[in-house]
This record gives structure tokens, sequence and C-alpha cells, in this order.
């Protein structure tokens, strides 16, 4: 009989996968005779022409078992020179390296048959052939056009009663890189009864580890081989720590996953279900990883679902430094009790009290700005924005109102606009110079290094000190810069007719003005001197000048330049 195309499509109907758990094998069936109602295989020989009765389709029923398959049996052992086939339908391989084919089959002794059988044997053989297409015409029969899968015995032994029946089942493996194969049994001679033919490949089961799906793989061609896996991120999830990949081992068992992946931002992980879950309204998750969606922290909100993080209230803001677990925060209010603590002819002293509002922060800090200051002025401390609550501004001129603003500020203060920034401010007028104020004289440099130099100089002139103790000076201020940075500008109090600067650039000319400070306040700054820091040099000698006035001034020697 010919196998018709729809006896091969309801074979390829069998085909199902089953998912089961990591650590079992899947097997792929490409045909199962016992769900089939009629095989219809193609035999040789047939017709009114054989010489014998060859391959015949029956039905093996056991009630007890539920069984009821349909089966080929042969049994042409009074015949000579027996050679019968029968071909399995065309089965495409699929996806498969290495097809298995398990026959459940009985062979009857040949001590049954005692006196009349002329070629008894007690073995079949099967075969297997490759084709890319599958046709009407019949597969071919002659024996060279087929390799060998094995010759097949009882190995579970042969039945020798009418009502005792041994079932054997033997399994095969073959590797196919064809389309697909035909399976056939040749029998020549013997008593035997094709039970059941399954005929299926091994694959390592669809599974999910590291939140990474891996399709159903198919064991390699050999089964000491391995295959590499490359899994897929499941939904809203992302590679993190490499590739996620899986090897599939020979028996069809996964082993030694490497790589994976993890849920993106606003959506949680469920470990046990290997999924991403979207974080709800009021929710949300920050970054890629395991963790839960968390409630929104104060002052924010996620009004959407699947939210990274959730959106400040209006009026409150989040600094770009701050965890997103951290409750939006609002600037501050403006300082308190702004208040002049000194002031004369050239320097304002100024303090206030923290701001009542804190907007929920605790990085404050304050900067002051003024109206009319020029680049000689200088603030300690001397940065934009500072922790403390006082600051002294020196360098002013005589007779003169500045305005004041000082600002509290805060991590969040730069994302407001500038019109709501709040502060206070205040106005001062220096006072008049004292008509007793002086220079001090005669400053020279007494010392010039790779990266010091020194200074000295004499008290002011007689009459700055000449009305007793309380004209006395009280310190010194020395105001250093580089030449044309004069804006940026630093000092030294002393006691001393005498100042040391260390940690000064090497090369570089440094401007240098010295004033003094007594109880009637503050006098005049020297005339500017420069100098420039020596070279460094092997010997490492100190290098000594002096520096004149232009009105000329006399060096320690008692000449005059």
């Amino acid at each position: 009989m010919h196998c018709e195309y729809r006896c091969l499509a309801a074979a390829f109907l069998l085909l199902a996968v089953a998912i089961i758990s990591p650590g079992r094998a899947e097997h792929v069936v490409l045909l199962d005779t016992t769900t089939e109602p009629s095989l219809r295989w193609t035999t040789y020989p047939y017709g009114p022409d054989a010489n014998a009765a060859g391959w015949v389709e029956e039905s093996y029923i056991n009630f007890e078992k539920d069984i009821n398959w349909r089966s080929y049996v042969v049994c042409d052992v009074t015949k000579q020179n027996v050679n019968n086939w029968v071909w399995t339908p065309f089965i495409e391989r699929g996806l498969a390296n290495l097809i298995y084919i398990e026959v459940k089959f009985t062979i009857r002794d040949c001590s049954l048959f005692p006196g009349y059988a002329l070629s008894c044997k007690e073995t079949f053989s099967l075969l297997y052939y490759e084709f890319d297409v599958a046709t009407r015409e019949p597969p071919p029969w002659e024996p060279d056009s087929y390799k060998s899968v094995g010759r097949i015995a009882a190995g579970e032994g042969r039945f020798n009663a009418n009502n005792e029946v041994v079932i054997n089942t033997e399994t095969k493996a073959v590797k196919v890189t064809k389309k697909g194969v035909y399976f056939a049994f040749r029998d020549q001679g013997a008593c035997i009864s094709i039970m059941a033919v399954k005929v299926y490949y091994i694959v390592c089961p669809e599974v999910v580890i590291n939140f990474a799906n891996f399709s159903a793989t198919p064991t390699a061609r050999e089964l000491t081989q391995i295959e590499h896996a490359t899994g897929k991120c499941v939904d809203n999830a992302e590679v993190v720590g490499g590739t996620p990949t899986y090897l599939c081992k020979g028996d069809g068992k996964w082993y030694l996953p490497s790589g994976g992946c993890k849920c993106k931002a606003g959506f949680e992980a469920d470990m046990e279900a290997q999924t991403c879950i979207i974080c709800p309204p009021g929710k949300y998750k920050f970054g890629v990883g395991d963790d839960k969606c968390q409630p929104c922290p104060a002052h924010s909100k996620a009004p959407d679902q699947g939210m990274s993080e959730c959106r400040c209230n209006t009026g409150y803001f989040r600094s770009p430094k701050d965890p997103k677990s951290v409750p939006c925060t609002q600037p501050p209010s403006a300082p308190q009790n702004l208040t002049v603590n000194f002031v004369d002819q050239s320097t304002v002293t100024l303090s206030w009290n923290p701001p009542n509002f804190v907007g929920g922060r605790a990085d404050i800090v304050y900067r002051v700005t003024c109206d009319m200051c020029g680049p000689s002025v200088m603030f300690m401390p001397n940065i934009e924005v500072f922790n403390d609550t006082k600051i002294t501004i020196s360098g002013l001129s005589p007779v003169t109102t500045y305005k004041f603003h000082v600002w509290a500020e805060n991590g969040v203060s730069n994302l407001t606009s500038p019109e709501n920034r709040q502060f206070v401010d205040i106005a001062v007028t220096t006072t008049e110079a004292s008509m007793k104020s002086a220079s001090v004289n005669n400053v020279r440099v007494m010392l010039v290094k790779a990266s010091e130099i020194a200074l000295s100089w004499d008290p002011p002139m007689t009459g700055f000190l000449d009305s007793g103790d309380d004209d006395a000076v009280e310190v010194y201020e020395v105001k250093f810069y580089s030449k044309g940075d004069e804006s940026n500008t630093s000092n030294k109090l002393t006691t001393d007719r005498h100042v040391v600067f260390t940690a000064l650039k090497p090369k570089t000319e440094y401007g240098f003005q010295v004033r003094a400070k007594s109880s009637h306040g503050w006098g005049e700054y020297s005339p500017t001197i420069y100098k420039t820091t020596g070279q460094l040099l092997g010997s490492g000698k100190n290098t000594q000048q002096q520096v004149q006035r232009k009105s000329g001034m006399k060096d320690d020697t008692g000449k005059t330049n």
C-alpha cells in the first residue's frame, strides 16, 4: 500500500511540545503509531504477483491495558529467499540534529515452527534513508540505498507459546542533516509484529531563568556535545551582567546559566514567576534591578503607572544629588536679624541668624552680594557660598554707602526662579577716614626664594602714635595678589612688623600692600610693591633683595637708591 499525503499530514500533527521543568528533558514527537487509527504504510512485495504475504497491517488489542494499536506483522517462515520491506512515511526532522526511533515488537521463537519453517530467523533489520524532498513515489527498497541503524533481536525474550506475548522495546539514535528521513523495516524470514513505532527528538525545554527566556533547544548530534543557547530578556527587562546564555546537554537538560536580565525602571521583579510587573500609580521604582515598587516619598506623586521616580508637588523640588527615595523639599526663607557688628572707613562686619524655614533640608549655605563694591574689595570668607553666619568686607571707600544682600540657599534653590529666592538686605555707610590714620613706611622685600617672599616695614609716622597708648598699632594687615589678578586677593594679619609668605607660585610676580589699625581705625594701604618669586636653584642659597619707594628709601646699610 502507498502512503498518501493526508497520512503524512496526520503524522506531523502529532508534534507536541510540553512545558516541563528545566531539570527534565522534553521529547518532540514526530511520529507515534499508537495514536493512529490507520497506518497504510508502503510495503514490498505487494500485489497478486508477490510470492509471499509480506507485511500486513493489523490491530493489537489488550483490553486490560487499554491498548488498541495499529501494527505490522509478517511471518513468511515457510518461504525461501524472503525479502519483505515496510517503510514509514517521510518524516520531516524539524529542528532535530539527532532523531530517536523507539520500536515495540515481538518475535516468535523458531521452535514454534518445527519441520515446516524453511527460513526462520529471529532478527530483523532497521534502516533509514535521508532525503530532502517528500515524493509520491515509494522510497527505494534496494539495501544499498539505505544506511543501517542496526539488526534488532529480541533482547527481552521471544514468545514460544500461542498465549504468551513478550513485548520488546528497542531505541536507536540517528544523526540527521537533510530535510527528512524514511525508516524501513526489512524482514528476511522471521515471525515479527511491529507493534508500535515512535520517532522523536530531545530538546532542552523552554525555560525562563534570570529573567531571560530560552527557547526549546534541540540537543547536538552527539550525546557528548553541548548546544550554546542565547536567551532573550522577558518583557520590560534588559541585559545586566552579560548576555544571558545557557548550555543544553545531550540528555536534554540545561546547566551552567550565565549572564541575565533585570527589570527596567518602573517595573518590579516577580522572582517566582520571573516576570516584570509594572508599578501602579502612587508607586515608583528607580533604576534597573530586582527591587520592588515603593510608595512615593512626601510631597511627591506618581499619577501614572510605570514611573521611575515620583514628581514633586507644585512648589517642591528634588535636587539632582538627592536619592529618589527622599521627600521633595523647598528653598529656605530669608536670613533673620541682619546686623552691622562693625563699621569704619574701609571695613564692615555683618552677622545674621539662620532662616526660620529651612525647606526640609540641612544643607543651608549663605551668599552675600554688594552694590557698588569694586574689584579691590575683599570678603572674608572669600568664597561665593559659605556656612558661617557672619562676614567681613574690607577695602571699602570712606564715607560711601554700600548695600549688602544676604541670601539663604539650599540644594534646591537653583531650581527656583531668581525672583522667588529669599534674601535680606542692609545699607551701610562707611565712616570718614581718621586724620590720624596714616600709611606704614618703608615696605621692603627682605628675602626671595623659589616660593617664598619675606616683607618688612616701619610703623606709621609720628603723629599716628603721638597720643599715647590709645594710638598704638593693634594689628597690621598685608594684602597680596598675583599681578594681573587684583580681584583675587588674600590677606594676612600680624602684630609684627614683618611677615613671610610661603607656598607661592614660582616665577610669579606678586603685589603687596600693608596697612595698620589703631583705636582710631584702619590707616591707608601702602603703595603697592611688586616682586617675582625666585627660580629654583640647585645650590639652595637664599637671594636677598630690597625694594625702595620711588620717592627714595634707605636700605638696611643706609644707602639711598
